[in-house]
């Protein structure tokens, strides 16, 4: 089979940082054209167009995209790319909503076509290690801590404080994607704590507290944006029959009871693209919606309070 003619739209940091490099190397995905609307030309990248629109016209040879553009933006770009007839891999979040998400799922089930929500974070060994260790387990206390430094994960990227940006979500949802493909048990939203700057629209920090089903005694997750030095992606499991799960680096490495049961560089974006190319083989899709689902139920019942404001 020859490779897959594939498009990237939205040519951001995400794009140039981890998805070029995943689809050079692949072997089964060629990347024919890219849409920007601040590039004009692009190393190695014949076709590059300012609209995808143009792309399709121009570049029919095009067989699937992945949008990397800001989430506001994804579902149009997505919406336009399915009924162009492509195949679409969604960087995460898949859409700035869940009607938007769930939309987008109807519309490519109803085309015949694959759509791909790629949670990268869930691509590590170690987290399918985990999720391995803890099924048939009870869940006892669950404890996410997800610190980072914005400047350095999201330099001069204003588009993150806006309404629909996510903020410090944009990071946290990682962690709610690997803690909703690992748990045993349906995990959902009860409290939240959302701390916004003055002068932005979206949370610097966030603090949950979750129910589950069957219940936990204690679960709960913090994401803060205002990390200097060391980075901090921890999720902890203390199960009832005793054992202790510690998922640390963003999931790279998977410690229980102390001990390092899985470890390994990371490969999120190589695995993503075989999944894709999978789904692709398959006719089939794969739009897991329950980590926006915590996300959009943190900004619905969250508390808000304003903090010192934030700029880079």
């Amino acid at each position: 089979m020859p490779p897959y003619k594939l498009a990237i739209i939205g040519y951001g940091k995400i794009a140039q940082d981890q998805h070029l490099l995943a689809i050079q190397s692949s072997g089964v995905f060629e990347l024919a054209a890219v849409t920007s609307g601040h590039a004009k030309t692009i190393p190695g990248v014949e076709k590059v167009f300012s609209k995808d629109a143009q792309m399709y016209a121009e570049a029919p040879e095009v067989a699937c995209v992945a949008i990397c553009s800001a989430p506001a933006k994804r579902f149009d770009a997505a919406r336009r790319a399915l009924l162009a007839g492509k195949h679409v891999l969604l960087e995460k979040p898949p859409a700035a909503t869940l009607g938007e998400a769930r939309a987008l799922v109807n519309l490519a089930q109803s085309h015949g076509l694959t759509l791909f929500g790629a949670w990268h974070a869930r691509a590590n060994p170690a987290v399918v290690e985990a999720a391995a260790r803890l099924k048939g387990e009870q869940v006892a206390t669950l404890s996410v801590t997800w610190k980072e430094d914005v400047r350095k994960w999201h330099p001069g990227q204003e588009w993150v404080w806006d309404a629909g940006g996510f903020g410090v979500f944009d990071p946290g949802i990682n962690a709610l994607s690997i803690v909703t493909a690992i748990l045993p048990a349906e995990v959902f939203v009860r409290t939240a704590k959302l701390s916004i700057p003055s002068n932005r629209q979206s949370p610097i920090a966030v603090e949950l507290g979750f129910g589950s089903e069957p219940p936990g005694d204690i679960l709960t997750a913090i994401f803060d944006w205002r990390q200097t030095g060391p980075q901090t992606w921890n999720i902890e499991i203390q199960t009832r029959s005793g054992r202790t799960l510690l998922l640390t680096e963003g999931g790279a490495k998977l410690e229980v009871d102390g001990q390092t049961v899985k470890t390994a560089p990371s490969r999120e974006y190589p695995d993503l693209y075989a999944r894709f190319a999978e789904l692709l083989a398959k006719g089939a899709s794969d739009a897991d919606l329950r980590p926006l689902e915590l996300v959009a139920d943190a900004f619905m019942c969250g508390e808000r309070q304003q903090v010192e404001p934030f700029s880079f």
